[in-house]
């Protein structure tokens, strides 16, 4: 389905994104402590409204 050097190249690929994305969340990991200190209830948040929506949904079914 895929060659040898389509195989070594998406490996490849995959290896130096991952370096690079790895890198820059280094670099910027203490503005992401600074702007997004409090993201994570926000998310918490929507989770929870998401899961109610679902449980209305399967208790009016």
């Amino acid at each position: 389905m895929f060659s040898k050097g389509q195989i070594i190249f998406g490996i490849l690929f995959f290896i130096v994104f991952a370096m690079v994305i790895a890198y820059t969340y280094k670099k910027d990991f203490k503005l992401h402590k600074k702007f997004y200190a409090g993201s994570i209830w926000i998310l918490l948040a929507f989770i929870g409204f998401i899961l109610a929506i679902a449980a209305i949904k399967f208790i009016f079914k």
